[in-house]
This record gives C-alpha cells, structure tokens and sequence, in this order.
C-alpha cells in the first residue's frame, strides 16, 4: 500500500509543478496514459494524482472528454480573489495585533526578499525554475503572515482553500505588468505599525492589486472543445521525462 501512495505522492508534485510553472498552461490536455509513461509508473498512481489536483482547483475533467488543466472563467478569478481578500485581510488585522517583535522582523526580510525576486523576474521572466522560485517565496512570504496571526483555523482556511496557489496560477498564465518596486516592503511596513485598520487596508489594496488586468488575460485563454489529443507515437530513450500535450 506504502509504494502505491508514494507514486502518487510523486506524480502529484510533478504534474503540479508543471502547472505552477506555466509550463502546462490552462487549457492543456492530460493524458494520464503518457503522464504515466513519462514518469515511468502505471496508471493507478497518475490518476489518483490528477484527481488530488481536481480537487485543489488546478485541473478539471468531464466524461467522455478527458482531463485538463483548469480554464478558469471570470467567475473563478473573481470569486478566488474575493475569497483571499476576505481570509487575508483578517489575517493582517491578526498579525498586527499579536505579532512578536522578531516575527515583524521576519516579515520585513521576507518582504524585501520578494520584492527583489519580483524585480529580478521582470527583467528576465522566461526562466520556468526562476518563475516557479519567486511564486514559492512569495506564497512563503503571505504564509508567514498567517501562521503568526494567532489563529490556527484561519491558517488553515487559507491553505486548505488554496488561495495563495491558485493565484499563482492566475498571476503565471495572466499578469504581463511587472509589480511596482517595493509592493511587499510597504505591505510589511503598514502590518508592522500595530494599527489592524491600516494593515486591513494595505492588505485589501494588495490582493486586489491587478485583478482586472488578470482577468482580462485568462478571458482571452482558449476555451477549445473538450478533447483529449491521440499520443503521438515516438521512441523513447534514457531516462522517462515529463511530457503531455500541450495543444488544447
């Protein structure tokens, strides 16, 4: 049973580091038979997979069409967004509150870190693994904020909602404008200051920064019939690497 769960647990990360890379991009058909082959396990393994990460928002499927990764429409951006703004705002007030004064410091470091993340993307964006780098220290940076705003329940609604991953994969398929310089340090500064209505407010400017320009790219994604492409018939050679067809 141990190993059947492992291969899942690989095939899980793999296929989702793919999406969260922009390498898979929205639209792009799955084919759990090639998945499989690529990562060189059965098919059991890559379809409990692809079924975790239907349930974490990041793939979809309909019978007798096949499996793909998800198209979100206008109401999906706008209702995640609603929904982190909500969680996150109540996590800055907490923050603000109950924060020790080595946890502030913390998050002023973080801050400054992702914002030079941040700037370095904007100059050189094309490199997948530096893309992938600079989401998860940004997710890392918001995780922060939660975990010491004194409430457990909270922390968990925003992993468990996946909120902070989802709008990973809206920024990565939508926003084309570089973020302004200093965009975490001057949220780190109004959560620091002690005043919950001012970080409230920094919070509520910050996740609803770019939205519209977001929500303007993924409504310009194909949305293609629903089909699963035939693999195409290719020898193979050392060692499986991931592939899936990318065409919608």
């Amino acid at each position: 049973m141990a190993p059947s769960v492992s291969l899942a647990g690989q095939a899980y990360v793999a296929i989702r580091g793919e999406i969260l890379r922009g390498q898979l991009r929205p639209g792009t058909a799955l084919s759990r038979r090639r998945l499989a082959r690529d990562l060189g396990m059965s098919v059991v393994p890559v379809a409990d997979a692809l079924r975790r990460l239907e349930g974490d928002g990041l793939v979809e499927s309909r019978p007798r069409a096949g499996t793909r990764v998800r198209v979100p429409t206008d109401s999906d951006v706008r209702e995640l967004y609603e929904l982190r703004e909500a969680l996150e705002t109540q996590s800055a007030r907490l923050f603000a509150e109950r924060a020790t004064p080595a946890q502030r410091l913390e998050l002023q470091r973080l801050a400054e870190q992702v914002d030079g993340l941040f700037g370095r993307l904007a100059g050189d964006g094309g490199d997948p693994a530096f893309q992938f780098t600079v989401h998860s220290h940004h997710v890392e940076l918001h995780m922060h904020i939660a975990e010491h705003a004194g409430s457990d329940l909270l922390r968990q609604m925003i992993e468990r909602n996946h909120v902070l991953i989802l709008n990973w994969l809206f920024d990565v398929s939508g926003r084309r404008t570089p973020l302004p310089p200093r965009f975490h340090a001057e949220l780190a500064a109004e959560l620091i200051s002690g005043d919950p209505l001012r970080a409230d407010a920094a919070m509520r400017a910050h996740v609803r920064y770019g939205l519209e320009e977001v929500s303007g790219q993924l409504r310009n994604l194909t949305t293609a019939e629903w089909r699963v492409r035939r693999e195409r018939r290719r020898p193979t050679k050392g060692r499986a690497q991931l592939r899936v067809d990318s065409r919608p």
